[in-house]
């Protein structure tokens, strides 16, 4: 299984009068095809560990490869490109931009990446977004729909690059059963019929339950990092 993240004693620590360890001395490796649930009470570093290896904030100390590349000797520039092209994000609240369609919105990531023509983007984007059950919607802006539509838009855009891990903080964490089971299961099949890799940081135990591995954190450090159902071949 060849590793697309490597973590060496990843620690930040937020600058303050008295300051905050948000994450302490983390080690760890995700792999091709896994589905990793992050968990641990609130205030225990989760969303904190999940930016640091989305590369939405830097360590204070410690390295962080992606795909190989060691990071921390790449500028803000060069970190936005790896970021665009290696990963995807899902949020808990959709934030997708109100005065666009939802068409537009998926379409977004790559225009930044610059590497399909408008024409390529739009079929691209009308593709994700139909598989993902939302054909009927692409014109439609994110107040007209639900809010699992807007998560599942969420989905399509964190897609828009084809990158080989998606992050996900909370994704169902707004959303009733229903739409939580099946913005999971969307995440699943990113697995097991895309060949993704999912990181998800949730408080839902039941989906906790239900990935290939669970990593437990307690005051920003791993205390736990558990193999629960066998990972994609």
């Amino acid at each position: 299984m060849n590793l697309l993240i490597e973590a060496d004693h990843l620690t930040r620590i937020l600058p303050a009068t008295v300051p905050i360890t948000l994450v302490r001395d983390v080690s760890l490796t995700v792999g091709e095809h896994e589905f990793i649930a992050i968990t641990g009470p609130s205030g225990s570093g989760k969303s904190s560990l999940l930016y640091l290896l989305g590369l939405l904030d830097r360590p204070t100390s410690g390295t962080l490869r992606i795909a190989g590349q060691d990071t921390s000797s790449l500028n803000d520039d060069a970190l936005a490109r790896l970021r665009l092209e290696m990963l995807g994000f899902v949020f808990q609240f959709h934030f997708l931009l109100p005065e666009f369609t939802v068409l537009e919105n998926v379409k977004l990531p790559m225009r930044k990446a610059g590497r399909l023509s408008s024409t390529e983007m739009r079929g691209r984007a009308a593709s994700l977004l139909e598989e993902l059950g939302l054909a009927g919607h692409l014109d439609k802006r994110p107040d007209q729909l639900s809010g699992g539509q807007r998560q599942r838009v969420a989905v399509a855009r964190a897609l828009a690059n084809d990158p080989s891990v998606v992050l996900a903080d909370e994704p169902t964490g707004s959303l009733d059963s229903k739409s939580s089971e099946q913005v999971f299961q969307i995440l699943q099949d990113l697995v097991k019929k895309r060949g993704k890799t999912v990181i998800a940081v949730t408080h839902d135990m039941d989906i906790a339950g239900r990935v290939d591995r669970r990593i437990h954190l307690v005051d920003g450090a791993v205390v736990s990092d558990e193999r629960v159902t066998q990972p994609v071949a």
